[in-house]
Order: structure tokens, then C-alpha cells, then sequence
């Protein structure tokens, strides 16, 4: 059978939409790109292709270190794997989160994981969402149709609980499951402020607050 090459180079792109495309095409693209920073969304015939900004990364990584102050705390089993790429070939459906974890029971199935395999592994107990830069593609539905119960959406002002109701949609929540006793406004607060002030600081402020939260 005959490949169709891939039109453009992606590293001369920032954001790369494309419709009407195979999964045999998407999977390719996940091979030329490898293992680095560009995150692929696919959704039933269209993908989008974007490297993020400093400002993605920078809100990324602060909120992931909150989420390992919190689960040392709670001396919680933890199983982080980044923005590992989750795909269902028969719900036509892809993409990698910017951040996902797997908590408790759910991280002896994923342990030694390579590559998702969803008639082996559970999706992440939780997936984290940078949504600073506006994407052509919506990615909630994808989500669900991956069956992930819980996401973590910040759009540079706002920290959004989301949990996964039935019927496939998502719906804003006060609280977390996985950290129920989190009060989110706070935890949004110390997100902002890991953006303008000495993040070893605010960290530090962050673990002596989790330590008088309820258990």
C-alpha cells in the first residue's frame, strides 16, 4: 500500500490544522514527531499539530509541582506519565494531555507501561489541561470519549474542575476527586502566583499549607 508523505515539515509550523485525514495518517505523524513537546490532537478525520509557548510550559510545569507537593503529603501512590499520548482507533479519537496521573490502585496496571494499549490499561485518574493557546479542535469530547473521569483546565486566570458525568459530558466542579478536602480557589491562587513571584517560595508556602488541610 502506498503512503501518502507528509505535506509539510512540522518543525517550520507552530499550529498545523488538517481535515479529512486517515488514522493511518495521524499515527504517522506520531512516529515522524517522536517523543518532545508537540502535542497532536486527532478527532474523527481532523488533527492539529501545535508546539506550545514558554507560557503553556512554565503554567504546566507549576501546576504539576503542586500536584506532587500535595500527593507527598498524603503519602499517596503516584504514577505520573506526563503527556503520553492516548488513542482510540475505534472511537477515531486522540491526543496527549499536558500533564496525567495515575493514583492508588490504578497505578499497578499502568506500571512498566510503553504505549497505551486501552484494552490493557485504564485512562489517568487525572489529566491536566493547558488552555492558553485557543485550539481549532475541541478536545472535551475527546476526553470522554477516552473515558477520562476528571480534568484540571487552566487558562492562565482560571483553574476549572472537571468530572466526567454521565452521558459523556463534562461538568464544572467545586471539588476533586482525587483531592476531595482540596479547596480549588486556593490551589488556583497558588497556581497565579507561581507565575509572578519566586516559585521555591511559593512552593515551600503551598507544602505548609496542604499540611493543615483535613486528611
Amino acid at each position: 500500500m502506498t503512503t501518502t508523505a507528509l505535506p509539510i515539515p512540522l518543525a517550520d509550523q507552530q499550529h498545523i490544522v488538517m481535515h479529512d485525514v486517515s488514522w493511518d495518517f495521524y499515527t504517522r505523524v506520531l512516529e515522524q514527531i517522536g517523543d518532545g513537546t508537540t502535542r497532536v490532537t486527532f478527532s474523527d478525520g481532523s488533527i492539529e499539530i501545535m508546539l506550545p509557548l514558554p507560557e503553556h510550559e512554565a503554567a504546566k510545569e507549576s501546576i504539576g509541582v503542586l500536584i506532587d507537593v500535595l500527593a507527598a503529603d498524603r503519602r499517596m501512590t503516584i504514577a505520573r506519565f506526563g503527556s503520553t499520548t492516548f488513542r482510540r482507533e475505534d472511537r477515531q479519537k486522540g491526543l496527549e494531555p499536558d500533564k496525567c496521573y495515575y493514583f492508588g490502585k490504578s497505578v499497578a496496571r499502568v506500571r512498566g507501561m510503553k504505549r497505551f494499549d486501552p484494552a490493557v490499561h485504564p485512562v489517568p485518574d487525572l489529566a491536566v489541561e493547558i488552555d492558553i493557546t485557543r485550539r481549532s479542535i475541541v478536545r472535551q469530547p475527546i476526553y470522554a470519549k477516552l473515558e477520562v473521569r476528571e480534568i484540571w483546565r487552566f487558562d492562565g486566570r482560571r483553574l476549572a474542575v472537571l468530572l466526567l458525568k454521565r452521558g459523556g459530558t463534562y461538568a464544572v466542579s467545586r471539588s476533586s476527586r482525587v483531592f476531595p478536602s482540596l479547596p480549588m480557589d486556593r490551589f488556583e491562587a497558588f497556581v497565579l502566583r507561581m507565575a509572578s513571584e519566586d516559585q521555591m517560595t511559593v512552593q515551600l508556602e503551598f507544602q505548609d499549607w496542604v499540611r493543615t488541610l483535613p486528611r
